[in-house]
């Protein structure tokens, strides 16, 4: 990418921060991804939603936005339909997309329509959780067991259930992040995932990623915070298991019209050798231990060219669909 093609895409906000429980994520993905677009030139400001109104990004002649914002109110169609009214131009999915996937049961729900391959589910709604749903759901999914909250990301409030006297104290602690709760089947295998960038006919997999966390336990710590978690790339998978996923991740993100980028979360069953979908990240961290730029840079697209990559993609909904003479 020339200097004038830079030049040319005006001062640029990168949205971090926000009021999910992810903000401090957030603010970790923002300021990377604000020092990679300056030193490649960008004019690139630090923009904080949780403490200014969208209107100042009209106000100050911001022309398109990378969306650092995980969780909701950034992640989940909001700040994606904000900008849509005010016209600027932003990164990864549109609305619709961004709304369905932050929903992880309505994700399901989509992907299972179809025929792509999803673990069994037992939804909950906060208020009408009483000793007889959770023996159902105990008794539909057997044990163990995953309960995750339907609308939150980076692990909170995910409990493994292994005796079903746990399952209330798991379900109230999801319950506590998110009306909707989900209980899922566990899938005993390798916990893989796959970064997709691009869209529609477009849409490509980086490499499967495999994740060995300690104990099995890829939580919020995990995550961020913690060195003992591994992460292989090459996942080690055979060629044709990989290729299998990636096509399978492309499809999930397909289904849902998502576009820029993100990351699907994957459970290879050990014993089937069968992929199942678990979830799809339309905001993915670019933290220092975040996978996407991790996948990207083994097919050499360092972190700087990543993020520019990205905001160059930056578009509108219906910007979309007037190009194509809708």
């Amino acid at each position: 990418m020339t200097a004038e093609d830079i030049k040319a895409m005006g001062k640029v906000a990168v949205l971090m921060g926000g009021r999910s429980g992810e903000r401090e994520i957030s603010l970790m993905s923002g300021q990377g991804v604000l020092a990679a677009l300056r030193a490649r030139g960008v004019d690139a400001h630090a923009f904080d939603p949780a403490e200014r109104p969208m209107q100042a990004l009209l106000d100050e002649g911001f022309a398109r936005c990378f969306i650092a914002l995980h969780g909701r109110y950034g992640e989940d169609g909001t700040v994606q339909g904000a900008l849509e009214l005010l016209g600027i131009p932003y990164t990864g999915s549109g609305v619709m997309a961004s709304s369905i996937a932050i929903d992880k049961a309505m994700t399901k729900r989509v992907w299972g329509d179809e025929g792509l391959p999803v673990p069994q589910q037992v939804l909950l709604r906060a208020g009408h959780i009483n000793d007889a749903r959770l023996t159902e759901a105990v008794q539909a999914l057997g044990l163990p067991l995953i309960v995750k909250p339907s609308r939150e990301g980076s692990s909170l409030g995910v409990t493994k259930v292994t005796d079903a006297a746990q399952m209330r104290a798991a379900v109230e602690a999801a319950a506590a992040l998110d009306v909707d709760v989900m209980c899922e089947q566990f899938i005993s295998g390798e916990e893989l995932t796959c970064p997709v960038l691009g869209a529609g006919d477009g849409a490509h997999a980086l490499p499967v990623i495999r994740i060995a966390a300690p104990d099995g336990n890829y939580d919020f710590q995990h995550k961020y915070f913690s060195d003992d978690t591994k992460y292989l790339i090459p996942c080690g998978l055979p060629p044709a298991e990989e290729q299998a996923v990636q096509q399978l991740c492309v499809q999930a993100y397909r289904a849902l019209g998502c576009r820029g980028w993100g990351r699907v979360d994957v459970m290879l069953d050990a014993a089937t050798r069968r992929p199942y979908l678990l979830e799809i990240n339309t905001s993915p961290g670019m933290t220092g231990h975040s996978l996407v730029p991790m996948a990207a840079r083994a097919v050499g697209i360092d972190y700087e060219e990543l993020c520019l990559r990205l905001l160059a993609g930056a578009t509108l909904d219906y910007a979309r669909e007037e190009d194509a003479g809708a």
